[in-house]
């Protein structure tokens, strides 16, 4: 049996709240952990965004769907290369505005999927 997907508890401006791992500024989720999203461990900014590095440990972890948050007012980008990585490795992957990225992720958790999820909690 895989591990479960942690459910986010809460989304405001500057906080991701998990259940079970706490709050973070911005939150990369994976079947069974969760932790805070450096965007400096990559170099990741607003453009050209999400970078390949952001979601590899997602996939290693056993994710085969990835939400990735485009921020509250869709400010954060995600590069082609990067779409394209996690479809060359069979993960189905949807980009959603914060909140919305947050509802299908919990949704796709309480359905017991191998979820994972970059969130944005500002812009």
């Amino acid at each position: 049996m895989s591990a479960t997907s942690p459910k986010v508890e809460g989304l405001t401006w500057g906080s991701v709240r998990v259940e079970g791992f706490g709050s973070f500024r911005d939150a990369k989720l994976w079947p069974g952990g969760a932790r805070g999203w450096d965007w400096d461990e990559t170099g990741t900014s607003h453009a050209p965004g999400v970078q390949i590095q952001d979601v590899d440990e997602i996939v290693e972890e056993g994710a085969r769907y990835v939400i990735l948050s485009k921020g509250q007012n869709e400010r954060l980008q995600v590069k082609p290369q990067t779409i394209e990585w996690l479809q060359e490795h069979g993960v189905e992957v949807q980009v959603l505005e914060s909140n919305n990225a947050v509802e299908r992720y919990n949704d796709l958790a309480r359905q017991g999927e191998p979820v994972g999820a970059l969130i944005h909690s500002t812009c």
